[in-house]
């Protein structure tokens, strides 16, 4: 007979990172590129991503 593998349980800490603050709309915005031109509006486009969750936002300057 062999071995009987045991697979770790994650941590309730790991399993839930980052969802408590975010889903209350408290998100870590991180600039991910900052030189994007939206032709239409003829705006500058900034996009940003949750360091906590990996959400993405745009905003037009």
């Amino acid at each position: 007979m062999g071995k009987v593998l045991k697979f770790k349980k994650q941590k309730l800490s790991e399993k839930h990172k980052g969802k408590g603050l975010c889903a209350h709309g408290f998100h870590k915005w991180e600039v991910i590129s900052d030189n994007k031109f939206d032709v239409r509006e003829g705006k500058l486009i900034t996009a940003y991503r949750c360091k906590r969750c990996g959400a993405t936002k745009n905003e037009s300057r």
